[in-house]
């Protein structure tokens, strides 16, 4: 097997690979769908609801850190994932159920967000650590770019399904069908053997405050997670706002949102190639994460000064290259060269980190895009 899929080459990681592929593409199904109905169904095209969605989904990751992290650190991250992945089905189950009976109002979708973002701020730690005990540290780095790459490869298919199922069936249908994509992932971590972790646990008699702030010296100590970190949230918060640049370089060439949703593929398709060459690398280092950020700068530029729509799209290919490359190696530097034992709170403020900087530069972004 190539270089690029040598984590494929063991069995766990091949089960977890499928069910997850499966899962992604539910989940960027009703991540499409869910914008949609919010901004069209449920509300006369307000994109404040649709804001408010966002915060409510997203915010739980700040807020959580002090606790998901611990979770991913103290119990076995399969049962964890158990847990969770079983809430996200019946949440997508529920609320399909309430849009195809014609009972759904705003303030459940609103409920809805809230409690995917608390259910995910367990989820996410969890499940990125969860790959370190499949394929070990030799193949962590390739595994979390081949997840990064199935992540957009699910980012290419979801959202035209999604399209076309919303105007056959209607959305409430998008959130059901996502809800029966779970059974591949809940299948796929019935069927990974794998031995207990030996060694990971934070001690019983640590305090829950302790066990977080084991997790914050161990960052301080590390300087170059801290570069890492930085580097993350700059980015997160005033670069990777790709609604926003998206929809707004569409009206500015006069396109409509048939072209707009050509933009998001476009983007996909660069950034699964990243993830790809990411996979391929023997190791992460912090000086491709560097180099990454400065591709971006200069990717972002290129794309402001395209004259047209199509060179814009062109650029958008560079722009998601260097997106998924900053940050598919940053995940994996994070990952392999962080101490197991604290691995699942370290994951827990990188993401935190990650989705809160979006929370910050999102309105900021938007207001400069209507000023200017």
């Amino acid at each position: 097997m190539s270089a690029m899929f040598r984590s494929l080459a063991i069995r766990n990681y091949r089960i977890w690979f499928g069910g997850a592929l499966i899962s992604n593409i539910g989940a960027w199904m009703q991540a499409t769908a869910q914008n949609w109905v919010v901004l069209t169904e449920l509300s006369d095209n307000d994109a404040i609801a649709v804001g408010i969605t966002m915060a409510l989904q997203f915010g739980p990751q700040l807020v959580l850190v002090p606790f998901s992290g611990t979770v991913a650190d103290r119990f076995d991250r399969r049962r964890v994932l158990m847990v969770t992945q079983s809430l996200l089905m019946l949440l997508a189950i529920g609320l399909g159920l309430l849009l195809v009976l014609g009972h759904a109002q705003l303030w459940h979708l609103y409920g809805f967000a809230l409690a995917l973002g608390v259910v995910n701020a367990f989820d996410t730690p969890a499940r990125q650590a969860f790959v370190s005990d499949l394929v070990g540290t030799e193949h962590l780095s390739n595994a979390v770019g081949l997840n990064s790459a199935s992540f957009n490869s699910a980012r290419l298919i979801g959202p035209a399904f999604a399209g076309v199922l919303i105007a056959l069936v209607g959305s409430g249908w998008v959130f059901l069908i996502n809800g029966v994509s779970f059974l591949a992932m809940l299948g796929a971590l019935l069927a990974i053997r794998i031995p207990r972790r030996a060694g990971a646990e934070p001690s019983g008699r640590e305090s829950q405050a302790g066990q977080l702030v084991a997790g914050f010296r161990y960052v301080l100590r590390r300087h170059d997670l801290g570069v890492i970190f930085v580097i993350v949230f700059l980015i997160g918060a005033f670069g990777m706002n790709f609604p926003v640049f998206s929809s707004t370089m569409a009206v500015e060439f006069g396109r409509g949102a048939g072209e707009y949703g050509l933009l998001s593929s476009v983007l996909a398709v660069g950034s699964l190639t990243g993830a790809l060459l990411v996979a391929r690398r023997p190791a992460a280092r912090l000086r491709a994460v560097i180099l990454a950020a400065g591709g971006f700068g200069l990717a972002a530029l290129i794309c402001a000064l395209m004259p047209s729509f199509w060179s814009f799209a062109a650029a958008l290919v560079l722009l998601g290259y260097t997106t998924s490359t900053l940050l598919s190696t940053a995940n994996a530097f994070v990952q392999t060269t962080t101490d197991p034992a604290v691995r699942g709170r370290v994951l827990s403020l990188y993401f935190a980190i990650l989705m809160g900087s979006t929370l910050i530069g999102a309105p900021l972004v938007g207001a400069a895009a209507d000023a200017f």
